[in-house]
């Protein structure tokens, strides 16, 4: 729930007695007995003490309403509340831009229930950039999450970057202009580690990766995000893991690393945004056999093993075997001079999605390498414009 005025007061449940409710607009017609705090009208929670509510406000809230609060609270101990107190403390929050969530802190899954704010690509906010402990992987190493949050109400959408590096390099650093050039348009980004291939062989990183997105949509309302349309960044490598969760949700392999507090949490996401994803992994490595780049051939052979799991993993044949696949929005952006993931490999792929049902959005970039958003300049600013285009269409669906 973003902050509110008097116009988010229709059709929400009031809990007074065990067994009885009232609309809000029934508070038109007078005193109504109710819950000991305006956040409790709002989100519908269980009716607290007095001394609950004196326990649990906010220090926001309590900062902007407190005398209020203070002159109310024989009214309150008494159950009632009336519509011009209410008023009152809606505006009280109103000016001040609180949300739910500000209000009382216990509100943070109902107010991402409540929708992100209206995404704009061409909106522009400042950042707060944080790091946190993301999990530690079987290698020993505590893979990190960088968040770039929106200064703003919120909440806002939120994507999950998922870095490239051909499976044995990089970090969560590794698109941060990207990742800023969103975050600023109004979108919480946050890009984490994951575990490359001579710490653990296909598939330990795409397990980090699908536990990424359980552990966000459980953690987003902490950044002021809304989880509700969470998708997914992928570049190169980080595209083809972004593709094989993409594709395979719900797989048990994938699956295999449990989120405490929330075992229920789904690893389903809205849509998927890639930069010169492996699309097609074999014919990858038959590109680097072709042109002996010795360095891609080892990158490949430490990261399939077995080796069949270069066939296994490889989205291409996928659908070319016609497993049963979940078909999401997709972007992909491949630029014309790649020499690494050959753009007629890229067409094939965006050809077999479709026929499959997919909807994929293909762009080629002219006088484009591999990596071109590592530089600056007019292809990239367009690749940047081009990602958050996508993204508003995908919130608006």
């Amino acid at each position: 729930m973003a902050g509110f005025g008097a116009g988010t007061l229709a059709a929400k449940t009031l809990r007074r007695e065990p067994g009885r409710t009232r609309r809000m607009k029934d508070l038109a017609a007078g005193p109504v007995q109710v819950g000991n705090s305006l956040a409790h009208i709002l989100i519908g929670e269980p009716v607290p003490t007095p001394d609950q509510v004196r326990g649990r406000l906010s220090p926001e809230y309590a900062l902007c309403c407190g005398k209020e609060f203070v002159r109310r609270e024989a009214k309150l101990t008494d159950r009632t509340f009336d519509r011009r107190d209410v008023v009152k403390l809606m505006a009280a929050a109103g000016t001040t831009g609180l949300s739910a969530r500000t209000m009382w802190p216990g509100a943070a899954q109902g107010a991402g229930a409540a929708g992100a704010a209206a995404y704009s690509p061409a909106a522009q906010f400042d950042l707060d950039v944080s790091e946190v402990e993301f999990r530690r992987n079987a290698a020993g190493r505590m893979l990190m999450a960088r968040i770039y949050q929106p200064k703003g109400p919120g909440p806002f959408p939120t994507v999950l970057d998922l870095h490239g590096g051909a499976w044995n390099r990089k970090d969560r650093h590794a698109e941060e202009p990207m990742d800023r050039a969103l975050a600023a348009s109004g979108l919480l980004v946050v890009a984490v580690d994951m575990t490359v291939a001579p710490e653990a062989p296909y598939p330990a990183c795409v397990q980090d990766a699908n536990y990424a997105v359980r552990w966000l949509k459980q953690k987003a309302a902490t950044w002021n995000g809304d989880a509700a349309k969470l998708g997914i960044y992928g570049s190169s490598s980080g595209g083809h893991v972004a593709e094989l969760l993409a594709l395979r949700p719900r797989d048990p392999r994938y699956n295999a690393i449990p989120l405490d507090g929330a075992p229920n949490v789904d690893a389903t996401v809205a849509w998927v945004a890639t930069r010169s994803p492996i699309s097609n992994t074999f014919a990858r490595y038959q590109n680097a056999e072709n042109h002996h780049r010795e360095g891609m051939i080892k990158n490949n052979k430490t990261f399939f093993v077995p080796w069949e799991t270069i066939h296994e993993s490889n989205p291409q044949e996928i659908l070319e075997r016609e497993e049963k696949v979940t078909l999401l929005p997709l972007l992909i952006m491949q630029g014309a001079l790649d020499d690494n993931v050959l753009p007629e490999v890229q067409e094939k792929f965006v050809k077999t999605y479709k026929a499959a049902g997919g909807d994929c959005e293909f762009h080629l970039f002219e006088n484009s390498v591999h990596e071109w958003v590592a530089e600056p300049g007019p292809q990239t600013d367009k690749a940047r414009e081009t990602v958050k285009a996508f993204i508003a269409r995908q919130l608006k669906a």
